[in-house]
Order: structure tokens, then C-alpha cells, then sequence
């Protein structure tokens, strides 16, 4: 009875054994394994069974990527600004064993090896270009740690910059060149749009100047364009009134008593001398015995004398001048050749 307590409690001890060395690898991880605390492989995600007493495991690793931030570290620029930066690494391990036999505590490794690759860069760059050259740096960094880290096991996937703060000093002076910059921005967008106004109101000045001028010079246009086709319509009724006058053939009476009307129109105005064609001669010569009968007392006396004399007013004197008549040829018709006679008129 006792032998059996003996076996079954050394049986229940081999299968607890057993059991223990049953291992289940989750998903992302990795463990590292030693036999005879040599490495012997790494086990992946699954179940795998571990030799009891000889096989050991070395380190369980995650292979997920990993973020780790570091402290701020002082940084001088090419400029002599001392100011703090602290960075973040994303990285992830990519050989178990070198992660686990590469290196004594990656981490710190990391974090060291960051730190004096962002020394080195800053003190190439000057304020400004540190505080818009984000981009770069981080690009920088990156490739400098993933090339060490390559050794290790470890991938450094991206590195960036956190927070750069520059001294108190510092941050004021830039402050107020932030502040001027806006100011000067302002002032230039402000001169730009008076600019533009003015150039606006000059462009429509000068398109309402140019549309009066060529409403004027249209008008003058079509003004100058009637007047010429007024001149001409008269010129056109006069040329058909002088051949409508040809074709009548008119006789030499017609053509002296045109000549009576139109004495008669001009001794209707304030010209002081008339010029009458020869034709007229015997008026003429009628109007001068008339003349030198009033002025010789010539006239029948046997009339009754007036008690009151009435003032005899000045007859006008009458010269008669012989010019030659203009010809006016009408069908091969000339008129006959006369005398102009000017009689000047003194009008009291």
C-alpha cells in the first residue's frame, strides 16, 4: 500500500513536469531559447514543448513596434542657441536573437546613440533652419539609427521631433519678429489692394473717357456723313434742275424776265451797289430822265401849287457801268453777250 502512494505521487510529479514544459508562444512575440545555456532556437507563435532540465528560455520578445520617448537633451545650434529637444522612436525587432545577444539594454542604446546623432545634426544648422528643417532631421536621425541598430536586431521605423524650446530670451525675440513679419504682411497686402483699387478706378476712368470720345466721334460722323449727303442731295437737285432747264430750251425773253425777278430780289436787301445786265439799259436810262426832270424843274407847272411844300427827298444816283455778261450754255445755246449795269444806292 504504501509502494502505490509512492508511484502515484512520482507518476503525478512526471506528468506536472510534463505539463510545465507545454509552452504556448502568442501571436507577436518571440522566444529565445537555450540548451545548456547555449542558444538553441527561437520559437514563434504556436505550441511548442521544452526539454525539462536542459532547455531554458532566454528572453520573451514582442515584435510589435514599440514607441519609446526620451528625455529632452541640450542642444547647441551652429549660432550659439543652447535649447532642449526631446525625441520619440518607433522602432520594432526583427531578429530575436541579435536583440537578445547584440547588445546589453537596447533601449539605453538607443537613446544614447539618438542623442549625439541630434547633437551632430543641430550643430550644422542655425535657429532658423533647426526650427523649419523638422522634416529633415527627423529623415536624418532615422537613417543614422536604423543602420546602427541594424546589428541589434532592431528597425527603427520612424524618429521624430517633439518639442524644441529655445531659451526665455529667445522665445521673446521671436515673438516680436513673428510680430513684425505679420505686421510688415499686412502692410503689403493692404498696399497691394489700394494698389489694385487705384488701378480699377484709373481702367474704368479710362474706358468711360474712351467710350465719350468715340460716342463724339461718332457723332461727328454721322453728323459730317449727313451734312455730305445733304450737300450732296442739293447739288444733285441742282444739277437736275439745270438740265431740266437745258432740256426746256428756254427762249431769250424767259431768260430776261428771270433776270427782272431776281434785280428785284436783290434790291431788296442792304447792298449798296447792284449789278444789272445791259438788257436793263432803257430802265436805266428812263430812271435818269426821270432824274433830270425833277432836278431842272422840267415838270408840267400848270399843277396846283401846295400851300405846304413837301421836303424832296434825295433820288439815289444811278450809274450805269457796260460789263460783259457771264455765258450759260444750254444746249449748245449761248445767251447773248450783255452789259452790266452797277447803280450804288445812297441810302439816307
Amino acid at each position: 500500500m504504501p509502494g502505490m502512494i509512492a508511484i502515484i505521487v512520482v507518476v503525478a510529479i512526471v506528468l506536472l513536469i510534463l505539463i510545465s514544459n507545454i509552452k504556448i508562444v502568442p501571436q507577436a512575440n518571440a522566444y529565445v531559447m537555450e540548451r545548456f545555456g547555449v542558444y538553441f532556437k527561437t520559437w514563434n507563435q504556436g505550441i511548442h514543448w521544452k526539454v525539462p532540465f536542459i532547455d531554458r528560455i532566454s528572453r520573451k520578445i514582442s515584435l510589435k513596434e514599440q514607441v519609446v520617448d526620451f528625455e529632452p537633451q541640450s542642444v547647441i545650434t551652429r549660432d550659439n542657441v543652447s535649447m532642449q529637444i526631446d525625441t520619440v522612436v518607433y522602432y520594432e525587432v526583427t531578429d530575436p536573437k541579435l536583440y537578445t545577444y547584440g547588445v546589453e539594454r537596447p533601449i539605453v542604446a538607443i537613446e544614447t546613440l539618438c542623442a549625439t546623432t541630434l547633437r551632430n545634426i543641430i550643430g550644422e544648422l542655425e535657429l532658423d533652419s533647426t526650427l523649419t528643417s523638422r522634416d529633415k532631421i527627423n529623415e536624418r536621425i532615422r537613417e543614422i539609427l536604423d543602420e546602427a541598430t541594424d546589428a541589434w536586431g532592431i528597425r527603427v521605423k520612424r524618429v521624430e521631433l517633439k518639442n524644441i524650446l529655445p531659451p526665455r530670451e529667445i522665445q521673446v525675440a521671436m515673438e516680436k519678429q513673428m510680430k513684425a513679419e505679420r505686421e510688415r504682411r499686412a502692410k503689403i497686402i493692404d498696399a497691394e489692394g489700394d494698389k489694385t483699387s487705384q488701378i480699377l478706378v484709373a481702367e474704368g476712368h479710362k474706358e468711360a473717357a474712351i467710350l465719350r470720345a468715340d460716342a463724339v466721334r461718332e457723332t461727328k460722323i454721322r453728323e459730317a456723313q449727313g451734312e455730305a449727303e445733304a450737300i450732296l442731295a442739293v447739288q444733285k437737285a441742282y444739277a437736275d434742275a439745270l438740265r431740266m432747264l437745258n432740256e426746256a430750251a428756254p427762249t431769250d425773253k424767259v431768260i430776261a424776265l428771270k433776270s427782272l425777278e431776281a434785280l428785284a430780289q436783290v434790291a431788296d436787301g442792304r447792298a449798296t451797289k447792284i449789278i444789272i445786265p445791259s438788257e436793263i439799259q432803257s430802265m436805266a436810262s428812263l430812271a435818269t430822265s426821270l432824274k433830270e426832270l425833277v432836278v431842272d424843274g422840267e415838270i408840267d407847272k400848270s399843277a396846283k401849287p401846295n400851300t405846304k411844300q413837301k421836303p424832296v427827298l434825295s433820288e439815289p444816283e444811278i450809274r450805269v457801268e457796260k460789263t460783259p455778261a457771264t455765258k450759260i450754255p444750254m444746249q449748245n445755246k449761248s445767251v447773248p453777250q450783255s452789259a452790266q449795269t452797277q447803280i450804288p444806292y445812297n441810302y439816307q
